[in-house]
């Protein structure tokens, strides 16, 4: 709840107190449940096969702010921040480290998002490859004067979305996991899936121009549905015969070609994805459909 409402419940209950002491016995001394929070989002990172991300509006000091979640089934993370930015969401994924890293995860996010070739050689052949801070990144940055404003787009920004994909990946985190999300722009780093309802829309939304294009969305739609009902059904009595029941349907329904050119591409799933896909919508012991 927030302070306000907080403070009415104890005056009413009949203490005296006013919303400064509140405030004062919420935070003062309570480094230790940073550093617990802090520590949960690590393991949890460390460990992830899949995550779910979402952020919505917050107001925090009087200011319009946004609360980042970050979990799956094993754990649960809420950060609020200024940002709702694919740079602020990677600086999340640090889980409070500082460090902006060039490494090969480094290297493949900046060419997979045109950087220039000749800032990209740069970066990998200096002898320097870790900056312990923003300010020692941002020198760094300034030694190659790739701060263009000629250029159309923007390379600062990134090269440091890289570097900072890159510190995830020293710090071990995510390795090989897959971001679930909302198909939100700043979640869509590493590899990135859609959760369920999101992933379907593409479907449903998709323009049909013969009768064929129609058919054959809405037998995808129903498939998709009809699997995700038994998914549901699964889970109150997992089996591993069951299991690999519905592993080998999810396979046949997300690797199936229609002959529908723009239909096939939102269906087909493979690699990291795939298995994450079959986790996060509960094609698991004890996993639930989302």
């Amino acid at each position: 709840m927030t302070v306000e409402r907080l403070l009415t419940q104890l005056q009413a209950f009949g203490v005296s107190i006013s919303k400064r002491q509140v405030m004062r016995l919420l935070i003062d001394g309570q480094d230790a449940f940073l550093d617990e929070t802090r520590a949960v989002l690590r393991a949890g990172l460390e460990t992830a096969s899949w995550v779910t991300v979402d952020d919505t509006g917050a107001r925090h000091r009087g200011a319009n702010a946004v609360c980042t979640q970050i979990g799956n089934d094993d754990f649960a993370w809420f950060g609020t921040t200024g940002s709702k930015s694919r740079l602020n969401f990677l600086d999340l994924l640090r889980a409070g480290h500082t460090d902006y890293v060039i490494n090969d995860a480094a290297l493949d996010y900046m060419r997979e998002h045109a950087l220039a070739g000749p800032v990209i050689q740069q970066l990998a052949a200096h002898p320097q490859r870790r900056f312990a801070d923003a300010a020692a990144w941002t020198v760094h940055l300034e030694q190659f004067g790739i701060a263009d404003p000629e250029v159309t787009t923007d390379p600062v920004r990134i090269a440091t979305e890289g570097a900072l994909w890159g510190s995830v990946a020293a710090h071990g985190f995510l390795c090989d996991a897959v971001i679930v999300s909302d198909d939100a722009g700043q979640f869509n780093v590493g590899e990135h899936a859609l959760c369920w309802i999101h992933a379907e829309r593409l479907v449903h939304k998709l323009e049909t121009f013969t009768d064929a294009q129609r058919a054959a969305q809405q037998h995808v739609r129903g498939l998709i549905w009809w699997f995700y009902a038994d998914l549901k059904a699964y889970r109150l009595d997992p089996t591993p015969r069951r299991r690999s029941e519905m592993r080998t349907r999810f396979d046949r329904i997300f690797q199936r070609r229609t002959g529908f050119a723009t239909l096939d591409p939102r269906i087909v799933v493979r690699g990291p994805a795939a298995a994450a896909a079959r986790q996060q919508g509960g094609v698991a012991d004890g996993a639930r459909p989302s």
